[in-house]
């Protein structure tokens, strides 16, 4: 029997536009192997949610091919590299120092999370051969397909640019309401990054780059401008699309979305000139 995949396709598998988007963190189907291993009830675990980002993202799409996990950060966090495996939780992660460790493993966000609201979440260790699993079955196809569909929209444009879009709590008062992440420019040609800064300041919506999110896994895994594909994160104050409750779609959802499908264009119109000298 076939397993699923473990993210929903939106649009066509080979893209029609330079520009792919990603959604890694709005999986909400929580598998029973999950809930049994837990020591907190399950409604702990949408802290570690980028609460309805798809339903932003789909609100926003056009004809861009768009990436959404459905399994959730919690399960494995597909915005971590395979080797930021905890030792505290799982029993096939490599024993090293905390010193040695990246800050993010160490405050328990590693593959597999181990804390989440400020509470450790698992009731036991997981066995190497159920984080592989993980790996193997959910891990590993979702970057193997957005790999993919960034080489075929670079074929066909001369250029991609992957969308990888997240959702943050409120920063402090007077803070950045979308943070712009390229890993200090490693991930993405500044022209890029200066176009979203333009819709945002147009749209008089407070942005900010690289700090303090600068991006994860899925920029240095896809990241390549010296190949001509780019790849940004894009965070997205949730009040901004959220209900009150920061649980449901709220009234600003529609126009979240008209601010995420200009930055869409924006960055689609900066890869024209590259798209026409590739026909």
């Amino acid at each position: 029997m076939r397993t699923p995949p473990p993210f929903d396709l939106h649009g066509p598998a080979t893209p029609v536009s330079p520009v792919v988007l990603s959604v890694p963190h709005a999986g909400r189907d929580y598998p029973l192997p999950l809930r049994a291993a837990l020591k907190v009830p399950p409604t702990s675990l949408v802290a570690l949610e980028d609460r309805h980002a798809d339903t932003l993202a789909l609100a926003a799409r056009g004809i861009e091919t768009l990436f959404v996990a459905t399994r959730p950060r919690a399960w494995i966090d597909l915005n971590r590299a395979e080797h930021e495996r905890d030792p505290r939780i799982d029993e096939g992660a490599q024993a090293m120092p905390e010193s040695a460790q990246s800050l993010k493993l160490r405050s328990g966000l590693g593959l597999v999370p181990r804390r989440a609201g400020g509470v450790d979440l698992w009731r036991r260790r997981f066995a190497a051969e159920e984080v592989r699993a993980r790996i193997e079955q959910d891990h590993r196809p979702y970057h193997a397909a957005i790999a993919a569909a960034l080489v075929a929209a670079r074929a066909r444009f001369g250029v991609a640019i992957l969308l990888d879009i997240h959702s943050m709590p409120p920063l402090a008062p007077g803070g950045a309401r979308m943070v712009i992440g390229d890993r200090f420019g490693r991930s993405s040609a500044a022209r890029f990054v200066a176009r979203i800064e333009g819709v945002t300041h147009a749209a008089r919506i407070r942005s900010a780059v690289n700090t303090p999110y600068a991006g994860g896994h899925i920029l240095d895994r896809h990241g390549d401008p010296a190949a001509n594909i780019h790849a940004i994160q894009i965070e997205v104050d949730r009040t901004l699309y959220l209900d009150r409750r920061r649980d449901r779609p709220g009234p600003g959802l529609d126009a979240a979305a008209a601010l995420l499908r200009r930055i869409i264009d924006a960055v689609s119109d900066e890869a024209l000139p590259l798209a026409d000298a590739a026909q």
